[in-house]
């Protein structure tokens, strides 16, 4: 049965509909108000590269053929599956990837309630698949010493390294946390010194700062920033051309691996493959050994759901026994409109995914 002229032109504004919202949701609601986060920028577009993909090579859609069945429960039932047949995802990353293009059909809807259904049957019948329990493994005190131990702090990059590892360990930030901190966040004259960190949703949590990493903090800052430092200066800096950039996590990276593999010969349980987030592990499981409520943990991180925190429940008597005998104190305690023109685009660059 031939569609009418009336059934294409409403198909064509329904298309340039669904083209718009994204192409706005992916390129300005994103970046400014769904996350701070430069790479949960990078996964959201990844994950809308994916379903475009999809709905390209699989679905063979195009932008003549871009409707509401697009992002229907079977449409995306099916994209998950492919994910994970095709893509070889893991029913962690395949959740990560839904819970995008949810977030997608929500902003849609917000924009037109005319499509409000489509996150709503999403929501509904769309459940999480089932994901295996992680186990998280912190250092042990041991490992974090040893590490603390390596860098030479009669010189700058020693000093600048050892008290960036000693406050991502102290406070269990995210490393962008650490990154992102300006003087004005560092807080050392107060009663109860503190750091302000700025996580994940733009949400603001306050860390109090344990003597001993707030005297190295001092003698950071007097020998990074000087006498007075500059308020809205990054904590942690990068020169180039006379001005203090922010730090880049590869960067750190490297350092990392460098302090692991020097520390690892004094050590062996000091994990070669180190990286910024086994200090937040570290300290998060430290605080369970020390019997700290998970609750309280779950503030201390950061953490929108105490389900992202049950993670470090789970320490064993055995943890608990190496606690006990390893009490001495860590060195821390000493917009172009693309979707216009489809005739010459495919689905990503109406997206606004090519630019």
């Amino acid at each position: 049965m031939k569609k009418s002229k009336s059934d294409k032109k409403a198909i064509s504004l329904q298309a340039r509909d669904l083209a718009q919202y994204t192409y706005e949701w992916i390129n300005i609601h994103v970046p400014t108000l769904k996350t701070s986060s430069c790479h949960t920028e990078r996964a959201y577009r990844l994950s809308l590269r994916l379903f475009t993909l999809f709905l390209e090579t699989v679905k063979h859609v195009d932008i003549f053929s871009l409707t509401t069945a697009c992002y229907s429960v079977e449409t995306l039932n099916e994209w998950r599956m492919w994910l994970k047949n095709e893509r070889n995802a893991s029913n962690s990353t395949c959740n990560n990837r839904m819970s995008v293009i949810k977030s997608l059909l929500e902003y849609i809807g917000g924009k037109n309630m005319a499509y409000s259904y489509l996150y709503l049957r999403a929501a509904e019948h769309l459940r999480p698949l089932k994901e295996p329990q992680k186990k998280i493994k912190g250092m042990t005190r041991d490992a974090v010493q040893a590490i603390f131990a390596v860098p030479d702090t009669n010189t700058r990059i020693g000093l600048r390294d050892l008290t960036l590892m000693m406050l991502s360990y102290g406070v269990a930030a995210r490393i962008d946390e650490i990154l992102s901190l300006t003087i004005r966040n560092v807080h050392l004259d107060a009663k109860d010194p503190f750091v302000l960190l700025l996580g994940k949703g733009n949400k603001i949590r306050s860390i109090y700062l344990e003597s001993g990493l707030v005297e190295w903090l001092r003698r950071y800052i007097e020998v990074f920033h000087g006498k007075n430092p500059s308020k809205g200066n990054f904590l942690f800096y990068s020169p180039c051309h006379g001005n203090k950039n922010k730090l880049t996590q590869p960067a750190i990276s490297k350092r990392l691996k460098l302090y692991a593999e020097k520390a690892h010969q004094h050590c062996e349980e000091v994990p070669l493959n180190l990286h910024s987030h086994l200090w937040r592990h570290s300290m998060a499981c430290h605080w369970r050994e020390d019997n700290i409520n998970i609750v309280e943990i779950k503030e201390l991180m950061g953490h929108s759901r105490l389900e992202s925190t049950m993670i470090y429940q789970d320490v064993t008597e055995e943890q608990k026994k190496a606690a006990i005998e390893t009490l001495e104190d860590t060195v821390t305690k000493s917009l172009e409109r693309k979707w216009k023109m489809p005739e010459n685009k495919g689905l990503a660059a109406m997206f606004g995914l090519d630019v």
